[in-house]
């Protein structure tokens, strides 16, 4: 369909865009149109001052506008007749009575153009197939030869006024390759005002994606979630780092305690380690060396009490003084502070 000539609309140049579809060139101007309509319009005028240039109606014709243009681009059927002339061609009323009595198949004319207030687009058939040439649409619209008949007669109940385009017209090439091949349309053309719309909702919803990538891609930026946990293993670090001071300060403890005599896992009951703060550490290992004092105590009481029963055996000693019990005492404050290696409690 490339080889189709199809004019698109520009502001209200479809008198134009019509005529060169037909023809399937850039046979006529805005310009040349115009030139048309003037001619047209002297004509008229000529026709009026037959009745004298004092009456009333001449008067009144030269105060009214043109009829055959005006400043937007449009003109009348007279402009669009009088061009086809240039060309051999002769436009014919499809639904009048004259034409209607030929019975003449549309499917064997030509061409039709068609027109419906200030708007006129060409129906055209080329090499074997028909297409609809409206300037308004995007591309050429193919047309089944079932469906011409049925396309007409819509544009007839629109309102459409059709014309049946008479005589012979110029070679062009896409007639002259569409004789040798049939063309087949996937996807039918919209017109230039629905085209536009969608363009512009894509490259709205394009901008819009676009500005939430942005938003979403700042430097130094993070996620909620990635931020609630940079939190949460950050808590779960420090959490981490209190257990091991904790089992460092149990550990120590316990290993304080290993020298310790027989009697002391009696002495202290066992708790377990997991529920235990530094500060209840702290008192169970003050409870734990007041017990020791109170041993060391009761230890020296009876040794004076066995020396005071052994006087009359001068060449024994007691093979613990009471310094030697003192430095005994440090050495096990010492082990519970960890301070020094634990070692077995024994009396020299």
């Amino acid at each position: 369909m490339e080889s189709i000539f199809h004019e698109k609309q520009e502001g209200s140049l479809c008198a134009q865009h019509c005529l060169n579809n037909l023809l399937q060139g850039e046979y006529f101007s805005p310009v040349e149109l115009s030139s048309i309509a003037h001619q047209l319009d002297e004509e008229e005028r000529m026709r009026m001052a037959e009745g004298g240039v004092t009456s009333e109606d001449y008067r009144t014709f030269l105060q009214q506008p043109s009829g055959n243009m005006d400043d937007s681009g449009f003109f009348s059927i007279q402009v669009i007749s009088n061009a086809l002339k240039v060309w051999g061609l002769e436009l014919i009323l499809f639904n009048s009575p004259e034409y209607q009595r030929l019975r003449i198949d549309p499917i064997n004319e030509r061409s039709f153009i068609c027109n419906y207030k200030e708007h006129w687009f060409t129906v055209r058939k080329l090499g074997k197939q028909w297409f609809n040439l409206n300037s308004l649409l995007t591309g050429p619209e193919l047309i089944s030869d079932t469906y011409l008949a049925l396309f007409l007669a819509q544009l007839q109940q629109e309102g459409y006024s059709i014309f049946v385009v008479k005589g012979d017209l110029p070679d062009c090439e896409a007639d002259q390759l569409l004789q040798m091949i049939r063309v087949q349309q996937m996807h039918r053309p919209k017109l230039i005002g629905e085209e536009l719309a969608q363009l512009k909702e894509q490259r709205v919803h394009k901008t819009d994606l676009e500005r939430v990538l942005e938003a979403n891609d700042g430097s130094g930026m993070l996620d909620e979630d990635e931020e609630d946990l940079q939190r949460a293993l950050a808590l779960s670090r420090q959490e981490i780092d209190m257990e091991d001071e904790e089992a460092d300060l149990r550990r120590a403890i316990q290993l304080s305690m290993q020298g310790s005599s027989r009697n002391i896992s009696q002495d202290i009951p066992q708790t377990s380690g997991t529920n235990l703060t530094s500060e209840e550490l702290r008192k169970r290992r003050e409870a734990y060396f007041e017990k020791q004092q109170q041993q060391q105590k009761q230890q020296q009481q009876q040794q004076q009490g066995d020396l005071s029963g052994q006087s009359s055996h001068p060449c024994e000693r007691p093979t613990t003084s009471s310094g030697a019990l003192g430095s005994d005492l440090a050495t096990q404050e010492a082990e519970a502070g960890g301070l020094l290696e634990p070692r077995s409690l024994s009396l020299q």
